[in-house]
């Protein structure tokens, strides 16, 4: 688990290999990942964008920017926390992520970036 705070926004990541929707085989490796943003500003805040750096451990990057999370854009009270989980697949069995979300102040609709800690998405077999 990795967590970072940015303006008042804290993010954490827990990360799962998924083998049941892996196919090593056919270099398919499939990670879960869980992200908590919680709010401890004083200040209403809504995610408006995310962008992804996606690396595989054969030195493939990959960029993947878009609207929301999940389909949504969630509005984050203070002391409140929205959580969701998404997934990544990767061409190899290791690799990491990092990225940011673009969110707004509601108060003021001043735009900021949070910084999404870089994780790594590693195959169970590859930790023992």
């Amino acid at each position: 688990m990795v967590t970072t705070i940015t303006e008042g926004v804290k993010i954490t990541v827990e990360t799962q290999y998924q083998p049941e929707y892996s196919n090593p085989a056919n270099e398919h490796f499939m990670f879960a990942y869980r992200i908590s943003i919680e709010n401890l500003s004083s200040y209403t805040v809504q995610l408006m964008r995310r962008h992804w750096h996606i690396f595989d451990s054969n030195s493939t990057r990959r960029e993947v920017e878009g609207e929301g999370v999940v389909g949504i854009q969630p509005v984050i009270e203070p002391g409140q926390t929205h959580e969701y989980v998404s997934g990544c697949n990767l061409k190899t069995d290791m690799g990491s992520m990092k990225g940011e979300y673009q969110m707004v102040r509601l108060l003021d609709n001043t735009t900021f970036n949070v910084q999404i800690p870089e994780f790594y998405l590693v195959a169970s077999y590859k930790l023992n």
